[in-house]
């Protein structure tokens, strides 16, 4: 795996130091293929980025910011977050893992880790020329609570949430698109408006979103968020499939809903973010 980069050239903001030491919460059991084991960081204090480039011959210049899922609690590091990086590789794309603030801080939940996606688009922007990327081809894609982050990102990026620490912060953060796999956390308690910080207008980037309807953590995130886009004018794709429950990643099962990484692949070429660079 690469180096990870660390976000923050000190402490992150707001940390007091009184959590608890990162670690891998499920360790590998060596009774169970390893095809199947899911790393769940937790305590996470130290946010970074790990950037996986794909094959020069392949590389289009895109890269999407990966936010692993985990209920703001711990980071689903593997199943959300490497194995979707080498993907998005095999598709010319360039992952970008974000290893975000977990568990949640007091207050909001998401308010560590929305710095830290603020601060990670940024960064990546920034580092474009560097990295041989095209800063107007970078998306963030996000599962579950990452999905919720990615969406937060995507509606909260005019003003950085944080005092600026570097020209990085000087630099848009906005995501050119979104992609949402099973997001958490978009509605209201009822089901039937947009949770409020979730803002969207007609500069939300463009989206794709994929969710099940026997989803535990309830489809309608995806069907008002995208009927939010709609409404504003946002172009988007949606795609409801009957069954698949929660929480699968890129890993194959006999349901429909595991050809999303095929539909999302299509959706990039369609929307132009995997042209030669």
């Amino acid at each position: 795996m690469p180096e990870p980069i660390y976000l923050w050239p000190a402490t992150a903001p707001g940390e007091k130091g009184d959590i608890g030491e990162e670690k891998d919460t499920t360790p590998p059991d060596p009774n169970k293929p390893d095809a199947n084991h899911i790393s769940r960081i937790g305590n996470v204090t130290k946010p970074t980025i790990t950037v996986f480039k794909p094959a020069p011959e392949k590389d289009t210049g895109a890269a999407v910011v990966v936010c692993p899922g985990g209920g703001y609690s711990i980071l689903a590091y593997n199943l959300e977050g490497s194995e979707v990086c080498a993907w998005l590789n095999s598709i010319g794309v360039t992952g970008v893992l974000l290893k975000y603030r977990v568990p949640g801080r007091g207050g909001q939940r998401y308010t560590a880790p929305l710095q830290d996606a603020q601060r990670a688009l940024g960064l990546v922007r920034s580092h474009a020329k560097e990295w041989n990327l095209d800063p107007n081809r970078l998306g963030i894609l996000g599962f579950s609570a990452g999905g919720h982050l990615s969406a937060a990102l995507s509606t909260n990026y005019q003003t950085r949430t944080y005092e600026a620490v570097d020209d990085a912060d000087k630099t848009s953060c906005r995501p050119d698109f979104t992609v949402l796999v099973y997001p958490a956390y978009l509605t209201n308690k009822e089901l039937n408006a947009l949770a409020p910080e979730i803002k969207v207008d007609a500069q939300t980037p463009p989206a794709f979103i994929v969710q099940t309807q026997d989803d535990a953590v309830h489809v309608e995130n995806a069907i008002v968020y995208a009927g939010a886009l709609h409404v504003a004018g946002v172009a988007t794709e949606l795609h409801i499939y009957p069954k698949g429950g929660h929480g699968y990643g890129l890993r194959s099962s006999p349901n429909a809903v595991s050809h999303w990484p095929q539909r999302v692949g299509e959706w990039l070429a369609a929307q132009g973010y995997l042209k030669a660079k």
